[in-house]
């Protein structure tokens, strides 16, 4: 009975303290719909921003829908048109693609606007991203059309627009690449301290087919693949006599074997164990076809010829029969160099070359590799156009756009003779509509 007291004066003193619990557990839920709404608020897209989604839904369906009237008129009646239009110029092509550009952009434009609308801040922000690489390429092709007009500003401020968007619509984006950045950099660091930087994981072949590692291995074999050639003219078909041999508008490049030593790479990497014989027939056949249609590419497309194996010999012995039946464009002869480059490429070149790319610094290989992607397709697209307006220069067409007058005033007819010494351009043996002009 004496404890009877104490044990209700306990009882007493801990009534306050479950009160004052029971009060902050209330006062807590109370508080947690409070934050959550406020998080819901904070998520929602801001209503400035809808309506320049509901503007992107209405302007892309507007053009989406000239663009599907045009396609249906000239699907019905647009056929003697195509059969009686003058030659496919540069122009030509460049308009045709910013037409497609123009439909994609509107397609994409729409898909803003409804992520925009319906509160999906990740889709609006990679229909954003898409934006921006298609809007910049309709700027580009617009100025080569048209020339630097008024319209750049314009563009500009569009492409303001679409970046703040990309950046700040949804901020867990950007956390999770720089997450992602950050464990691959960590792998990659480590790999490149164990030396196995490169290197297919598992059994999927010698070499990781990633950007990276192709890229360089395109590049690497441009240059190596134009030496070996330029050597091999130099000392064994004109002795003593020297011709460029390049195939880019720009640097020691011949993109042809760049080309091919991509595709040897990837077909080749799940043999690089197999049976000598095996790889070496293998590299034969995937050379011979790929030379074979780079060759009636540039024949069909711009009455170009770079080399010919018409009349060769097996070894100096008999009539090459894949010479006759290709038109020259391949033969057995370079058919046996392929596949026995294809064989030291897969052995020898290929550890090598990764052995070289992973010089580059861990933490600049993908920065400067983008650099070196970059000029590269910046070569490659000035190099086709460059081709175009000789063709068409060739054909007796003049420069009608800006983009012709450049070509034809940096470029012209004696420079492209210069720069690509073994080609020759007979506008007569493309598939291309013959010239109205003279």
């Amino acid at each position: 009975m004496s404890t009877a007291p104490h044990d209700l004066a306990n009882n007493q003193d801990s009534c306050p303290t479950a009160n004052t619990t029971a009060d902050n557990n209330s006062s807590g839920n109370g508080q947690q719909p409070h934050d959550e709404r406020k998080a819901r608020r904070e998520k929602r897209i801001h209503f400035v921003l809808c309506l320049y989604g509901l503007y992107n839904l209405i302007s892309g369906v507007f053009v989406l829908g000239i663009a599907a009237f045009l396609g249906f008129i000239l699907a019905t009646d647009g056929k003697h048109v195509l059969i009686s239009s003058n030659d496919v110029t540069l122009t030509t092509v460049l308009s045709v693609f910013q037409i497609v550009l123009l439909i994609v952009n509107a397609a994409m434009a729409v898909g803003l606007g409804i992520a925009l609308i319906r509160n999906k801040r990740r889709h609006a922000a990679q229909a954003a991203y898409a934006l921006i690489a298609l809007n910049i390429a309709s700027l580009v092709v617009d100025i080569m059309l048209h020339g630097a007009v008024n319209n750049v500003l314009a563009s500009m401020v569009h492409f303001a627009i679409l970046i703040i968007i990309a950046t700040t619509i949804d901020p867990t984006l950007i956390s999770e690449r720089r997450l992602q950045r950050h464990l691959r950099e960590m792998e990659t660091e480590q790999e490149a301290e164990e030396g196995t930087l490169g290197r297919a994981k598992g059994d999927r072949g010698f070499i990781e087919l990633d950007f990276f590692n192709l890229f360089w291995v395109f590049v690497v074999c441009c240059f190596l693949g134009l030496a070996i050639e330029t050597i091999y003219h130099f000392v064994i078909v004109d002795p003593g006599h020297y011709q460029d041999r390049a195939g880019l508008l720009f640097g020691p490049f011949s993109p042809i074997y760049g080309f091919g030593a991509v595709l040897m790479t990837v077909a080749l990497n799940r043999f690089y164990k197999a049976n000598p014989i095996i790889i070496f027939l293998v590299s034969a056949v995937i050379g011979g076809m790929f030379e074979a249609a780079v060759s009636w590419f540039m024949q069909v497309g711009f009455g170009a010829v770079a080399w010919s194996y018409s009349g060769a010999k097996v070894f100096g012995l008999f009539p090459d029969p894949i010479a006759q039946l290709t038109g020259g464009r391949t033969c057995i002869n370079f058919m046996c160099m392929w596949g026995a480059l294809g064989f030291v490429w897969i052995k020898a070149c290929l550890p090598w070359l990764l052995r070289l790319i992973n010089k580059i610094p861990w933490k600049l290989r993908y920065s400067f590799t983008t650099f070196c992607a970059i000029l590269m397709i910046i070569d490659g697209v000035m190099t086709l156009q460059a081709l175009e307006c000789w063709y068409d220069r060739e054909s007796g067409i003049q420069p009608n756009s800006p983009i012709e007058e450049f070509y034809a005033d940096h470029f012209d007819n004696e420079y492209m003779a210069h720069r690509f010494q073994s080609m020759t351009i007979t506008p007569s043996d493309s598939a291309r509509v013959p010239s109205q002009k003279a």
